[in-house]
Formats: C-alpha cells, structure tokens, sequence
C-alpha cells in the first residue's frame, strides 16, 4: 500500500505545474451555472490526455464523467470537480481550486492503478456543475450518475483546515398579492402587498429567537412595488433557510410558513410560497474516509491545527455534496489556502 501511496504522490507532484495552470484558466475564466462550458472543455483535455476515458456533456451540458480501471475488480472511487464561479466575484468560493483538487486527486489513483500488480478497482473522476445554487449534483444523482460508485469525496478551499458539518439548505420564494390604488387618493381601497412583506420579514426576524443556535434564515425584501403613489400590488420575499439536518429543515420549513400565511392575513392579502424541488442536504461525513484523510494528512506533514481562521468561522454553508452522502458513503473536507478572507467575499477570490 504504501508503494501505491508514493506512487500517486509522485505523479501529482510531476503533474503540478500542469495543474496550477488548468486552476488559472478556471479561474480567469469565470463561468455561472450551467455555463461552464470552457471549463468543461479543458478538463476534459486534461483528462483525456492522461489517458482517461471521458465522456463530455455527460447527462449535463457542462458535467463530464472520465473514468480509469477495470469495474468489478475493487472499489470504484468517485472524485468530484466543481468548477462555477458567482455573480460578480468571480471565484469568491475557490471551486477553480476543487477542480484542480479533484483532478490531481484522480490522476493520483490512477497512477496506483498503474502501478498495482493486479487490477484493483477504478477511479472516476466527476465534473459536477452548478454548485452554487443550481443543484447540479441532485440532477446528475436523479439522473443515475451515482449507480455504480462505491464512495466519493471533494475537498474544498477555505480559511481553515478540517472536516466540519454544513448545513441542509431550502430556499423559497414568497409572492403577496393585494390591490393596487392611488396612493393618495384611495387608500382605504388598496390591499398593500409591500405591507405583508414587511410584516412577514418582521415575523421571520422576531422567530429566529427562538430558532436554535445552528439554525439559519437569510432574506431579502427582491420587490417592494412599482412607485410610492402606488399602493403596491405585488411584492416578493425570497429566503435560505438551512440545519444541520434534514429532519431540522422540515421543522423550520413549516414554521417559516407560518410566518408568511401569518403576514398575509394582517393585511388582507394572499399569499403564494415556491420552495426548491430539492433542497440541499446536509453533508454526511464518513467517519472512515474521515479518520483516512486526517491520517494521511498527518503522514504528509500537514497540521490540521493550523488554520488562519478562528473556530467560530469554520464554513457552515450547504452544498449540493450533501445529498450525494445520503446515497454514497462520502467526505467534504476543508482545506486551508492561507488566508484570513471568508468564502464568498472579494479577498477569498483574489486567494483563490
């Protein structure tokens, strides 16, 4: 085992001016959801030639599948490539380094293979788009992407080192209906949908005292009207609730309902809520992967102590990797690319 360790290790460190470099194509080059397509292409020459066998647009426009190894002889590890970027920020979650990772990763196996006196398994390498809210992986696992796949793993950048929980996530958004007049006018004949949205973020606000301390509810008022001598007709909320568990998402799901219908009844109003057909779940750490990444960490010489970021500011966010351990054995672990800056900001970026 330990011959097949140094040989993976040997090849990725052949390999690591390569992959820094497909990482900066990733990373000049920001894509949103499903619009990955050079990210896509690059990979996937990457990978095709290293001797992969890859298929491009594999159940997705933008996801690829490159596999290595013989089915049916051992295990079939999956490693995941993420690979959008956000609005705006570009690479303000680092997923240029998750597809660097995760193809290094896959390479790294497949030099084991290689190096195997007998076939022992087979390593796929998975590009999964749409991570940033666009639940690319529920639609690969809906899809069947994940039948044949034994355990999957990613890693991913932050300002810390380790395997930490994340949370389940819903998002939803919430239309009110009233009845437009002037303003001035005729008031007293208007319904104000602005008026439940307010009401119904108030709710939302007074509730999270009493919400539990993992617990979270970000929103937004997204539409407040169309002028100020316009008793507003339609106006629109739109929320994230997320847990650290499924069972928890339910429970605050309904109870954010409330909040809304609650809103709605104070001022004459209906009211219409359209939540994600599939949520994120929670991740699922395996405690074995777990115990094999941090053991192998150590091995390397890497400290999981050595985080540039406090405790209280290890990523808590939700992905759609979640719902990939509910159905395979799986590991999300954190990574630290030596910076102070947080997931999702300017500086996070420019580390990245």
């Amino acid at each position: 085992m330990e011959t097949l360790t140094a040989a993976a290790c040997a090849y990725i460190d052949s390999e690591a001016e390569a992959l820094y470099k497909l990482s900066q194509e990733i990373w000049k080059n920001p894509e949103l959801n499903y619009e990955e397509f050079y990210a896509h292409d690059i990979l996937c020459s990457f990978l095709e030639k290293r001797g992969f066998n890859v298929e491009r647009k594999y159940l997705l426009n933008t996801a690829f599948r490159a596999k290595y190894g013989e089915p049916g002889t051992g295990p079939n590890i999956c490693v995941i490539c993420e690979y959008d970027a956000l609005p705006e920020i570009g690479h303000g979650c680092g997923h240029n380094l998750i597809a660097e990772v995760g193809v290094a990763a896959g390479i790294g196996v497949k030099a084991a293979l290689e190096k195997a006196d007998q076939p022992i398994g087979q390593v796929t390498v998975l590009g999964c788009p749409a991570e940033e809210g666009g639940g690319g992986k529920v639609r690969l696992i809906d899809n069947g992407a994940f039948h044949d796949i034994d355990v999957a793993m990613m890693a991913h950048p932050a300002p810390t080192d380790g395997v930490f929980p994340t949370l389940a996530a819903d998002t939803v958004t919430v239309t009110f209906h009233g009845h437009a007049v002037h303003a001035a006018a005729f008031p007293w004949q208007g319904v104000n949908a602005l008026d439940a949205a307010v009401l119904c973020y108030q709710n939302v606000s007074c509730m999270r005292q009493q919400m539990k301390p993992t617990w979270r509810i970000s929103g937004i008022i997204s539409n407040g009207g169309a002028k100020p001598n316009i008793i507003p007709e339609t106006a629109e909320c739109e929320y994230i609730i997320r847990t650290q568990s499924k069972t928890d998402l339910d429970i605050l799901r309904s109870r954010t309902i409330d909040c809304f219908e609650s809103a709605a009844k104070a001022t004459g109003c209906t009211v219409e809520y359209k939540f994600w057909e599939k949520p994120y779940l929670n991740v699922i750490q395996n405690k074995e992967l777990s115990d094999l990444y941090t053991n192998n960490l150590r091995k390397l010489g890497k400290d999981l102590n050595s985080s540039t970021a406090p405790v209280s500011e290890v990523p808590l966010g939700s992905t759609d990797m979640g719902n990939v351990s509910y159905i395979v054995p799986s590991i999300h672990p954190f990574f630290n690319i030596g910076t102070n800056a947080l997931n999702h900001t300017h500086d996070f970026t420019t580390a990245a």
